[in-house]
């Protein structure tokens, strides 16, 4: 059977849940149906014309962002404003585009963890801790009950829309026998039993978990193949508490392979990111010692507080501005590494891209991707 583009999309959502984006954003499916066939996806940072057409180009059927294109409310997408031009452009060749943005910055496998294992951070740990455990509130159980001989298909239709998936682990479910015991009144038509009548039933009860942002899919789905009227069924919101340390978080801290000094730390920044106008700024001593290292993906002056009190030797973000880098080096901590914001979350494309590629696997799916290199940093050149 061709993946369709909800196919595709629920492993992004599987990967990354909706439910973990900040609410002031916009993540998710922007354009696309979701049952056009999908063969080709690429990765990009922005949704600017120009990685637009890398895409179209390429032959692409989806383009998976993190940033937004629709970020702010708007009343209005004509084609005669830069953002409406580039959805029609998409619309019109067919391509989807889809989004995970603070969705994707936290968890692990994330913007924040890929830039750090990409500058040499080894074993990197979460700086401030987010909604830890990761299934906190955005994990659900279904539990319903179905005569012995529907619980087969039953199960088989949650799993398919989503439901029963942990670890590394797929089609987790649980079923128990037991008795069901109901009264159809009038106006009712039953599948079992007569109106008026107490009817006693041998069922299964049939429980699997779901992540939240799938729940009504497969509640839909159990609905469509369940034999009864009005079928029975609880959804249960669940907790999973902290195990070990956090793995979801803004932020990550470190110690590098070899100790460096801060020169040749910022050479080795300078190395490891895709190449932009920006540069690589220091502020610092060159020559003081680096061994602790913490990072954090896009605009970091939010966490510069934090940092303080981590003893990293070096902080590693991007969009610094001049009194809030002036002030917090007043304080004596850390030395500053200023990068391109684009520069910085590009070390996540490689990640997604890998991680895409082993779900869909997992069902003997397969797609071609192409992570797009066109450098969308908003400065052209530097003097």
């Amino acid at each position: 059977m061709p993946l369709r583009l909800r196919d595709v999309t629920g492993r992004l959502d599987d990967m990354y849940p909706q439910a973990w984006a900040a609410d002031w954003d916009a993540v998710g499916l922007v354009c696309g149906d979701p049952d056009q066939e999908v063969r080709r996806v690429m990765f990009a940072v922005d949704p600017v014309p120009a990685v637009v057409e890398e895409a179209l180009a390429w032959g692409a059927d989806l383009l998976v962002v993190h940033h937004p294109l629709l970020l702010t409310p708007v009343s209005s997408v004509a084609a005669d404003s830069p953002k409406g031009c580039t959805l029609h452009r998409l619309v019109r060749e067919g391509c989807a585009l889809f989004t995970a943005h603070t969705n994707a910055d936290a968890p692990s496998d994330g913007v924040n963890e890929s830039l750090a294992l990409a500058l040499g951070i080894v074993d990197p740990a979460v700086i401030a801790p987010e909604g830890d455990g990761d299934a906190s509130a955005t994990v659900n159980k279904i539990v319903t009950f179905a005569p012995h001989e529907d619980a087969g298909r039953i199960r088989d239709a949650m799993t398919s829309a989503g439901a029963g998936r942990i670890g590394d682990y797929d089609s987790c479910t649980f079923t128990v026998e037991g008795e069901g015991r109901f009264r159809p009144l009038d106006g009712a038509t039953p599948a079992v039993g007569r109106v008026g009548e107490v009817e006693v039933v041998a069922e299964s009860r049939i429980e699997a978990v779901v992540p939240r942002d799938r729940r009504d899919a497969v509640v839909a789905a159990l609905r469509a193949v369940h034999p009864y009227e009005e079928p029975a069924y609880d959804v249960l919101e669940l907790v999973t508490p902290p195990q070990g340390r956090p793995t979801r978080g803004h932020g990550r801290i470190g110690r590098l392979a070899e100790p460096t000094t801060l020169r040749g730390f910022a050479e080795q920044v300078r190395r490891a990111l895709p190449e932009s106008p920006h540069g690589v700024r220091v502020a610092g001593d060159p020559d003081r010692p680096v061994e602790t290292v913490a990072v954090t993906s896009g605009a970091g002056d939010f966490l510069l507080d934090t940092v303080l009190g981590t003893g990293a030797d070096v902080y590693v973000t991007s969009d610094l501005r001049h009194h809030r880098a002036g002030e917090f080096l007043e304080h004596g901590g850390p030395s500053l590494v200023d990068v391109a914001h684009w520069s910085a979350e590009w070390t996540w494309l490689p990640v997604v891209e890998r991680k895409l590629l082993e779900r869909l696997a997992e069902r003997g799916d397969t797609v071609d991707t192409h992570v797009s290199t066109t450098c969308t940093d908003p400065w052209t050149f530097r003097l």
